[in-house]
């Protein structure tokens, strides 16, 4: 498994010195910088208040996420990724945005010990979980990072989606619901996914699809109480070459029959 680790690590150093000087406009750099948010409608409506709140970030990237959730009030929040060069892109952002936010380069399954205390609110968005191998274990972690009614958001790409043949040109099913731990999707893919002309040096990654059932049984196994479980028919990259803007974010053409593109679960830890 560390072989897919390693991979995808130097594939995601290559994004975030791109996605750091983003030329699309797409991680909304300026606006962070200025004091606003990156976070998409769809996140802002469902995460609730957080005033006050102390919030970890896991997979946070380039950290404009993270720096957003502290100007939109959190109390704290701390931002983990295993990419250094996603760490030392979020840290000189939070500096240049004044922002007194907290960094920390690990692997997410490392996160308990490398953060060293629980949280209100564990958060999660975008192109996340399918970079993980074992949802149950990632479950466990979130579970471990939250205090006794601290609650988890999480917003991602729906596995339906995943499954579909993304550079067709029509909606067509391609993959397996469930992609096997040891036995990942490899992809060779030169550029990322912001239209950003630049290439990667780094192209192949690992990725796998994990059933909506096991995100939600990893949770509920792990001690949290499901408090909503949304779908969308959007979701904030184009996934599919002929994915149109939709609001703030992408969603299929009139002609094409509507899948889930995303989905959104709140959820509790149990006191």
């Amino acid at each position: 498994m560390e072989e897919f680790s390693a991979a995808n690590r130097l594939n995601w150093d290559d994004r975030a010195q791109l996605h750091a000087t983003d030329p699309t406009g797409s991680y909304r750099i300026a606006k962070v910088l200025a004091g606003g948010s990156s976070l998409y409608l769809l996140e802002a409506g469902e995460i609730g208040d957080i005033s006050g709140k102390d919030i970890v970030h896991l997979q946070c990237h380039i950290g404009l996420d993270t720096i957003s959730l502290k100007h939109l009030g959190a109390g704290s929040a701390t931002g983990l990724d295993f990419s250094p060069a996603a760490i030392a892109a979020a840290r000189g952002f939070a500096a240049s945005a004044g922002a007194d936010v907290r960094f920390v380069e690990a692997s997410v399954y490392d996160a308990v010990e490398a953060l060293g205390q629980v949280y209100d609110m564990v958060f999660v968005s975008w192109g996340a979980v399918n970079w993980l191998d074992d949802i149950f274990r990632w479950g466990r972690v979130v579970a471990s990072l939250l205090r006794p009614g601290g609650r988890l958001y999480l917003a991602d790409g729906h596995p339906m989606m995943f499954q579909c043949d993304r550079k067709g040109a029509r909606l067509e099913l391609q993959l397996g619901w469930r992609t096997p731990p040891r036995r990942p999707l490899v992809w060779d893919e030169p550029r990322t996914y912001t239209g950003d002309d630049r290439t990667l040096k780094h192209v192949r990654y690992y990725e796998w699809i994990h059933p909506l059932s096991d995100v939600v049984n990893a949770l509920i196994q792990a001690g949290l109480a499901i408090d909503f479980l949304n779908e969308h028919d959007v979701v904030s990259w184009q996934h599919f070459p002929f994915a149109v803007e939709s609001g703030d974010m992408f969603g299929l053409p009139d002609h094409c029959p509507k899948i889930p593109m995303a989905y959104s679960i709140g959820a509790t830890k149990r006191k």
